[in-house]
């Protein structure tokens, strides 16, 4: 298949960009392609060493970039992103159905938790929290309050793993049904408890912790260990180490 020309590929972006995901570098890419994403127009500012970077690190995905990957100059590549990214890549995906990510986080039973991110003020710690939660396979990623967990930022950070697991954005009411162990440092040490993996994993908000709602809902709170005078973990940091303790305390069945 022949990639589009230059024209063609600017005329398919501007009719899909007010619709679309941004998708901000060729990992973005390479991941929404690996992940099923519907990718209806692709640009890089230099096709050879896009490809060239497949044959590399995405082989698998190489023969579909060489059909939709349209080389574009430099600067006007450079104007359909707010930074551009070193590998020179963007692309527009088809943002996935609302519907079918609240049919995936209700399905019970499920076999690994969610991620809740309570009223998250960061759009970079939003992103690294989602690649976390595709890398341990965790059913999806919830955030309430008013960050939005598709934002192009948080795509970025993410590198395009949204398309791995689900992701929404809900209010603390609406929250999928399952036991919420919420992270708080007047919790009970994490190491003593096993987590289902029905589990919600609730996080509470960079600079003030858990809202008073969502700790009204929880029906555990867990601490982390940390040594005295430490102050807090950064959020992912946080996220990490409670998804590796579901992993290692039975968890994971995806990543046997």
């Amino acid at each position: 298949m022949t990639a589009p020309g230059p024209d063609d590929a600017l005329d398919v972006w501007r009719r899909h960009v007010d619709a679309c995901v941004l998708l901000d570098g060729f990992h973005a890419l390479k991941h929404a392609l690996r992940f099923g994403a519907e990718v209806p127009v692709a640009v890089t500012g230099d096709r050879a060493a896009a490809l060239a970077l497949a044959d590399e690190l995405a082989p698998d995905v190489r023969d579909a970039l060489a059909g939709m990957l349209a080389e574009v100059p430099q600067e006007t590549y450079a104007s359909l992103v707010p930074r551009p990214h070193p590998t020179a890549v963007a692309a527009l995906a088809a943002r996935p159905s609302r519907a079918d990510g609240l049919r995936k986080l209700a399905h019970t039973p499920r076999s690994a938790p969610v991620v809740v991110l309570d009223n998250p003020r960061n759009l970079g710690n939003a992103g690294a929290v989602i690649r976390l939660a595709a890398g341990f396979g965790a059913t999806g990623v919830v955030t309430t309050g008013t960050l939005d967990p598709w934002h192009p930022t948080v795509v970025r950070g993410g590198a395009g793993l949204h398309y791995a697991t689900t992701v929404e954005r809900l209010a603390v009411g609406e929250l999928p049904p399952g036991p919420l162990f919420a992270l708080d440092p007047e919790g009970d040490d994490i190491r003593g408890v096993e987590l289902p993996d029905d589990a919600l994993l609730a996080f509470g908000s960079e600079r003030s912790g858990l809202s008073r709602e969502l700790r009204a809902r929880a029906d555990h709170l867990l601490a982390l260990p940390m040594r005295p005078q430490v102050s807090s973990y950064n959020l992912a940091t946080s996220v990490a180490m409670t998804l590796y303790h579901w992993s290692a305390t039975g968890g994971a069945p995806r990543l046997r």
